[in-house]
């Protein structure tokens, strides 16, 4: 039984058309037929939820079973976590709590609307991350950043031994379109942590439980949202207002994009996974179309009429000369769901200092071929290069392409692209 009514389903033509190939197509290749989804979403809790996202794999055949196994193993996870603490063993406690939140926003992904499942999937995983925030090895805030009339919602992450260590840079984290803010900081040994960087992870218009408010992002007002947040961070004592960066992935490399080109002191700006297309074509009409009805309902339409003259607005190319902060893009040179053209043509419009690297054969999600297996890891790329923007280091505008033996050619901007015409 489906979990959304069938006027959502059919919102959507081309969904509601091959809704059963969509269904023939998880029977046979599986949840993640149209990207790493197991990988991506279990990664930040480590080995630990690998049994966990595995049995939700197996278990899935058609796509309507996504939400209710996803819902079962969270309940697994949080009963377990409950032991745990009535037992006094907090770490195990946490861990469970932890992969339990992680599990709850992967069940409300297939939901395009506020159903009552989805509501109580999202107060479960805000209940097990205030839980997992209980016995955190670090100190973790939720926030509430004000944001036209309403707030969006976030965790504010301070790494270990930051009491006493002066003001401290800041990464503000923005995920894609199928993510949320709980997934984007890893629960031990997070990148930006462990080079002694705050974070600050939000839900911005159409993420994750801003979808439950009803705070849809429209063209632009995800720039609102990230000057409330960067504004925010300013504002806290333990950070230093002058070293503050933005790190995105997915259709967050959109948005972040647009963040960075209205605020002129933001030290870098790192992209992964990008969508840089403009107008949307190759993600919303010709890859899955649980993509487009996903993101409808983010926007908040219902007439698919409606949201395709609202796609065409979705463009960073006329706004590329407005970012001034240094810019690191990290995509896969086959990227189904942006062509890389595309990534070209915005980073060529960019007059600040930029820096891309591409990896041969690779998809969208990164993480498919040797490529990115034997080469540089992409997030200790971006972690490392973030590190150094906050120190103030300078850096070279060029490329970096990663072939498939993990080999990397370095260029200067266009060179390599000029060598093969």
């Amino acid at each position: 039984m489906s979990m959304m009514p069938p006027s959502i389903e059919s919102r959507v033509k081309r969904y509601a058309e091959q809704r059963w190939l969509l269904d023939c197509i998880v029977r046979t290749v599986g949840i993640e037929w149209d990207q790493n989804r197991i990988g991506y979403t279990s990664a930040p809790a480590g080995p630990e939820a690998t049994a966990d996202f595995m049995a939700v794999r197996n278990r899935v055949q058609k796509f309507s079973d996504i939400p209710r196994e996803f819902a079962r193993a969270a309940r697994r996870r949080e009963t377990l976590g409950r032991r745990y603490e009535e037992d006094g063993h907090t770490v195990s406690a946490r861990e469970c709590y932890f992969i339990a939140s992680l599990l709850y926003g992967s069940a409300m992904w297939p939901i395009f609307a506020n159903t009552p499942e989805v509501i109580e999937y999202n107060d479960k995983k805000n209940e097990c991350y205030q839980k997992y925030i209980q016995f955190a090895p670090h100190r973790i805030e939720r926030v509430e950043i004000p944001f036209a009339g309403k707030s969006i919602p976030g965790y504010f992450h301070l790494p270990q031994g930051a009491a006493g260590a002066g003001k401290l840079p800041c990464v503000l984290a923005i995920d894609g379109m199928d993510g949320f803010k709980e997934m984007m900081v890893a629960m031990y040994g997070d990148k930006l942590l462990e080079r002694n960087l705050a974070i600050l992870a939000i839900d911005g218009p159409g993420q994750g439980e801003c979808c439950v408010r009803e705070i849809h992002c429209s063209e632009t007002n995800f720039i609102d949202a990230g000057q409330a947040a960067l504004k925010w961070i300013r504002g806290r004592s333990e950070i230093d207002p002058d070293r503050i960066a933005i790190q995105a992935v997915s259709m967050g490399s959109f948005w972040a994009t647009q963040v960075a080109t209205a605020d002129d002191k933001l030290r870098g700006c790192s992209v992964a996974y990008v969508c840089h297309e403009p107008g949307m074509n190759t993600i919303f009409n010709l890859a899955s179309p649980t993509f487009k009805l996903r993101y409808m309902y983010m926007a908040g339409y219902d007439d698919e009429e409606e949201f395709d003259r609202f796609a065409t607005k979705l463009t960073l190319m006329d706004i590329a000369d407005r970012v001034k902060c240094p810019y690191l893009c990290i995509a896969g040179e086959d990227d189904e769901l942006s062509p890389v053209e595309y990534t070209y043509e915005l980073m060529d419009r960019m007059r600040c200092p930029k820096e891309l690297l591409m990896y041969q054969g690779e998809r969208h999600a990164l993480h498919a071929t040797t490529a990115t297996a034997l080469g540089p890891s992409p997030h200790t790329y971006s972690a490392d290069w973030l590190a150094d923007r906050l120190e103030g280091w300078p850096m070279e505008t060029r490329e970096i392409y990663v072939d498939l033996a993990g080999q990397t050619h370095i260029s200067r901007w266009g060179e390599r692209r000029a060598s093969r015409k």
